[in-house]
């Protein structure tokens, strides 16, 4: 389930919610006990990595092994002397 972020726009709290996708917006604020809560717009939480359909499917050139830079691990070499 997805967290949501809220703020109020009659005393500024925010707060977050557990909520799912088909569950209807939150209106009432817990701090004032207005219905003037609005949700926020926010980026995700999660970042997909690895191999599969998006790492290898939606990227070009050098950028297509992000999870390998990420990942701390140095790139194998292939002319060891």
């Amino acid at each position: 389930m997805p967290i949501y972020e809220y703020e109020c726009k009659a005393c500024g709290h925010d707060m977050e919610a557990l909520q799912k996708i088909s569950d209807a917006p939150l209106t009432e604020c817990p701090a004032c006990g207005k219905a003037e809560l609005q949700k926020k717009i926010s980026a995700a939480g999660f970042r997909l990595k690895g191999g599969g359909w998006y790492e290898t499917d939606f990227k070009k050139g050098d950028k297509k092994n992000i999870a390998a830079k990420d990942s701390g691990k140095p790139t194998p070499k292939s002319d060891k002397k």
